[in-house]
């Protein structure tokens, strides 16, 4: 059997002899037997040295729920960022593709409904969930993910995000299981760390101005990504409300 080892400078476990994993048939009789030390080898943070955590696609990116479906997403911006804008696009193309969507805020103040609604946001079809606090709003997203009915769960966790790393795991289970996109919104600077290692990829939203004052540019640089490598970008302009100047 593969053993497992310390890295000299990591705490994280790796496979020291990846070439002598035993065979499928082995693993399922181990089992049988009660090995419950077995489970290690099925979980998904556990690879091979050198292999990519996740396959590439072959299509070019874009911000949509095709995308993001099957990972655990971070979306952060500053306090000038187009941070709602960048999710509810997300929730309409969702929704366009007949994916049951639901909201789950960890803030005070939630979305402008009639904002949401002029982002293309069917408001009668999205379930809006208020908790207290991060880990609050994981657990519930938990529990809209093991119901598989959901494609798509944003979180809103304001500038206090936090989340148990286990219940990152969690998520990120459901979401592969029930190909469900799970999407966090953080408020924190391009520099600042993300959730935790299990996202699967962080964007950074940013909007600017037209000269006109009416109209804004939504731009995403992706800060994180292990299906294509960070650096790819997205954007689109949107108008602003009505009696902006």
């Amino acid at each position: 059997m593969a053993t497992l080892a310390h890295g000299p400078a990591s705490s994280s476990l790796r496979l020291a002899s990846p070439s002598l994993s035993p065979a499928p048939s082995v693993l399922a009789d181990m089992a049988m037997s009660g090995n419950l030390a077995l489970d290690i080898f099925h979980h998904p943070a556990l690879r091979r040295l050198g292999e990519s955590l996740e396959p590439t696609p072959a299509e070019a990116p874009a911000w949509s729920h095709a995308e993001l479906a099957g990972r655990l997403c971070e979306l952060s911006a500053g306090a000038d960022g187009a941070l709602l804008s960048a999710a509810m696009g997300l929730v309409a193309d969702a929704q366009q593709g007949g994916e049951p969507t639901a909201w789950v805020s960890a803030t005070r103040a939630v979305f402008f409904p009639p904002d949401a609604a002029a982002c293309g946001v069917d408001l009668a079809a999205l379930v809006v969930v208020q908790v207290n606090d991060g880990p609050t709003a994981g657990r519930a997203a938990d529990v809209l993910l093991r119901s598989g009915a959901f494609g798509l769960v944003v979180l809103d966790l304001g500038t206090s995000a936090a989340m148990p790393t286990p219940l990152q795991g969690r998520l990120v289970q459901l979401a592969l299981k029930h190909d469900a996109a799970v999407v966090c919104l953080t408020t924190k600077k391009p520099a600042d760390a993300s959730l935790g290692s299990l996202v699967s990829l962080r964007g950074q939203a940013v909007r600017r101005r037209s000269r006109d004052g009416r109209r804004f540019t939504c731009r995403l640089t992706t800060l994180k990504d292990k299906r294509r490598g960070p650096g790819w970008t997205w954007q689109e302009v949107r108008h602003g409300p009505d009696g902006l100047a």
